[in-house]
């Protein structure tokens, strides 16, 4: 008998749901994509920019962009960057392994308000992950949106993530690569991402920006934006925090008067300007 996937509307947010690892990709010497099935029961369907709250059992739990393709509705993918010991486990996790997921949770980017619109992403690093969806999901109705263009930050270049899609995707859309530190081979540009994005060809009254990355890079990127014209509603930024519960209970992800899990992660960059500014303790 054949195991009819469900995923019922009374669900119980701070039950994890099992979810077994069918694939893992090492895409640099510290992340890894993890592509999930589930055993019995699925979550309901993400929205690009959503995360989940993925647990090791006896290790512990923390919060993952979604980085798969929004059209697949039971699948998770999953990828994760080992820097501390949930994420290490997460990241080394070997085809079998079965975890907890719960979610998904949070805003996400809207992508279907930008249609008719140019897009303009700005990754740094890890950052690719949660914007991965938005270019999946424009890609597959490419017909609705006008130029895309990607500027993409590493520290190296073998730190880029999904490098081989990348490669695929200037076929659709305009790719401007820079890293931190070049070694021998790369023969693109060496800097911040503030500079091909000054350069990127845009019109600031139909251009919708999605920004993720270390906020510094965000708030840089936001300002060199604002400059160029493009309005602070139409920059939206996906923030990260230190989330414990994913639904605005525990106060762990609070950041000003905001509660990340809860109100963001994706917020627009009126919302946020000022908090960028303000030094953590």
């Amino acid at each position: 008998m054949t195991e009819t996937l469900t995923h019922p509307e009374t669900r119980d947010p701070m039950l994890p749901t099992r979810y077994t690892v069918v694939d893992r990709v090492v895409e640099t010497r510290d992340s890894a994509t993890l592509t999930l099935a589930p055993v019995a029961e699925s979550l309901p369907r993400f929205r690009p920019g959503q995360f989940t709250m993925i647990s090791v059992p006896g290790v512990g739990e923390i919060a993952v962009s979604i980085s798969g393709d929004p059209r697949y509705e039971h699948i998770l993918v999953q990828t994760v960057r080992a820097v501390g010991a949930v994420s290490q486990a997460i990241h080394d996790a070997a085809p079998g392994t079965v975890l907890g997921a719960r979610g998904p949770f949070g805003t996400d980017w809207d992508l279907p308000s930008a249609a008719g619109a140019d897009l303009l992403l700005v990754a740094g690093g890890i950052g690719l992950a949660p914007l991965r969806p938005v270019l999946l999901g424009a890609l597959a109705c490419r017909a609705r949106y006008g130029r895309i263009t990607l500027v993409l930050g590493a520290r190296t270049p073998a730190e880029i993530l999904y490098r081989e899609q990348v490669r695929s995707w200037t076929e659709d859309l305009s790719v401007m690569s820079t890293v931190d530190h070049p070694t021998p081979g790369w023969h693109g540009r060496a800097g911040l991402v503030t500079a091909p994005l000054a350069e990127a060809e845009l019109d600031p009254a139909c251009t919708v920006a999605f920004l993720c990355g270390p906020e510094v890079m965000m708030r840089f990127s936001a300002e060199c934006l604002l400059e160029r014209g493009v309005p602070a509603q139409r920059i939206r930024l996906s923030l990260e925090r230190n989330m414990k519960c994913g639904i605005g209970l525990c106060g762990h992800c609070q950041f000003g008067p905001l509660l990340v899990c809860r109100d963001g992660p994706v917020l627009h960059y009126g919302q946020v300007a000022d908090l960028l500014t303000v030094k953590e303790l």
